[in-house]
């Protein structure tokens, strides 16, 4: 199987690229894409809480007798180290192309099927651990700020007519090989639950995704936990929830990334940067939490 059947159509990226993208860098500005993470967190409602829980600390040590070192420590020299429980979609974070499934054969994008290839420990087919690191050119596309409001309204879409008149108002073009990363002001609200729900979900419709389609781009994102306008305008015949989803993710392997923190960017008006993410490579999961970064 090759590996863009497992990777997408990222595995392409030419070295020229990653070159041209470097070259964007003019001040050595770094602006964080990420919120912090913590107990508590907003999270879509079908991922389990994020959770940080103790597994040694100095005064555990100390209190059971626990010797890591072996029995000489006049020192007195302890340390602290915790499990993190938690789905790899929390906060800011990629899903890997194994994430999404669709039809009675619950496929996904390269051939990936339940039948085939998911296990007691996770599928085995565009999971985790086959996300590539990605350093390439990166775009905001600002709909709050070009429609002048602080965040879109609860279910409003961007189509891919407004995209285009961003775009130009923005003086930017999408490009093949880019990352377009998609703000609503959603994270603006962050990390209030009360008045995030008031604005659940904007985000991209179908028509959105055809055009980033079109323009060759490897991976997009957006500033909520569900990437594109939910509940879903335009479902199609068989009344699928995720569009958007289906066909860039599943049909398509274009990378999507949810709950991105594009405030900074859009206040400092960065519309195209070298963006870098690094997802952690983990066998058997469905995406990875990053802390992407806009470097200008």
């Amino acid at each position: 199987m090759s590996i863009g059947k497992e990777v997408g159509p990222v595995a392409g990226l030419p070295p020229e690229q990653v070159v041209r993208a470097a070259a964007m860098v003019r001040e050595g500005r770094l602006i964080s894409l990420a919120a912090a993470r913590f107990p508590g967190m907003p999270l879509f409602p079908g991922h389990p809480p994020f959770q940080v829980l103790n597994y040694r600390t100095p005064r555990g040590i100390r209190v059971t007798g626990a010797q890591p070192w072996g029995p000489v420590n006049d020192a007195g020299l302890g340390y602290m180290a915790e499990y993190v429980m938690a789905t790899s979609h929390s906060g800011a974070h990629m899903d890997a192309l194994a994430h999404m499934t669709v039809g009675e054969d619950m496929h996904w994008y390269g051939g990936g099927s339940a039948d085939e290839h998911l296990t007691d420990f996770g599928p085995v087919h565009g999971d985790a651990a086959k996300m590539p690191p990605f350093f390439t050119r990166g775009v905001l596309i600002d709909a709050p700020t070009f429609r002048g409001v602080e965040c879109l309204p609860k279910g409003s879409p961007i189509d891919a007519a407004e995209m285009e008149a961003i775009c130009a108002a923005q003086g930017v073009t999408v490009q093949p090989w880019d990352v377009v990363v998609i703000r609503t002001g959603y994270m603006g609200l962050w990390p209030d639950a009360e008045r995030m729900a008031a604005h659940k979900t904007p985000g991209p419709d179908i028509s959105a995704a055809r055009w980033l389609l079109e323009r060759g781009v490897v991976a997009t994102g957006t500033d909520t936990e569900t990437y594109e306008v939910q509940p879903a305008p335009d479902p199609g015949p068989t009344g699928n929830p995720q569009p958007v989803h289906t066909l860039l993710l599943i049909e398509n392997g274009i990378y999507i990334m949810e709950s991105l923190d594009l405030e900074e960017l859009a206040r400092q008006r960065v519309y195209e940067f070298l963006f870098i993410a690094l997802p952690v490579k983990i066998r058997g999961a469905t995406g990875s939490m990053v802390d992407p970064v806009a470097v200008v």
